[in-house]
């Protein structure tokens, strides 16, 4: 074997190895593009690029080097756009939800990892590689230990003669530690249900449990409730 066939498989899989390594934390958290996907998706990318700056083993031969300018960068330009596609198929909005936005750019530097594997860039690839993986793991737990402000998609349902009035819906909310953002109103089921749909604020995650708890057991009027914690 030469050695421009052995450097062409020390990158695809080195890139291989890479993308693995990353979907394997994402499989691990079970999220919806995990260990393959991510696998696939580095590979894929090296490949290209390896077509791309290998083209003299697979164009004609009886063409002059110097008649054909080529440009690896559009390759790469190229590979981002449709990478574009495969990230925003895993974002989906829920609420005040946005979920599989990590996910999507895990899928994003995956293929820049693919590109830099493909081409031979190895220092920024490795460094890249290690970078990519601390941040998906240890910043999950940085994320979950820094102060930070909470909010919550909240709607309380209540038998429309029974609805308490706007005063005393507050006052409920704030006694659980929380503080109503903004509030509207709406009267469904022919005039049966009506309803309170609030974005809710606290600095402490476990009172959006605690109201939670408290709406569970029931209230005068109430026929249901959701609340809807915000995050990825």
């Amino acid at each position: 074997m030469s050695g421009e066939s052995l450097a062409i498989l020390y990158h695809l899989g080195a890139a291989w190895l890479a993308g693995s390594l990353i979907g394997l934390e994402r499989s691990f958290h079970g999220r919806p593009a995990g260990f393959r996907t991510h696998a696939l998706v580095c590979a894929a990318s090296a490949l290209l690029m390896i077509v791309s700056t290998n083209q003299w083993q697979w164009l004609d031969t009886s063409i002059p080097e110097s008649t054909i300018r080529t440009d690896p960068t559009r390759m790469a330009q190229g590979i981002m756009t449709g990478i574009g596609f495969l990230g925003a198929g895993v974002i989906f909005k829920e609420g005040l939800n946005v979920h599989g936005l990590t996910t999507a750019a895990s899928i994003w530097i995956t293929s820049v990892l693919g590109i830099l594997f493909g081409v031979g860039f190895w220092l920024p690839a490795v460094v890249a590689t290690l970078s990519t993986l601390l941040t998906l793991s240890l910043f999950r737990w940085v994320e979950q230990h820094l102060p930070s402000e909470y909010y919550a998609d909240h709607v309380l349902s209540y038998a429309t003669e029974r609805a308490p009035n706007e005063e005393q819906v507050r006052e409920l909310i704030a006694q659980h530690g929380c503080m109503v953002k903004s509030m509207s109103y709406s009267l469904g089921e022919h005039g049966a249900v009506y309803r309170y749909h609030m974005v809710l604020q606290t600095k402490d995650r476990h009172n959006l449990a605690r109201l939670a708890r408290h709406l569970r057991h029931g209230t005068q009027g109430l026929l249901e409730f959701r609340l809807s914690p915000a995050g990825e």
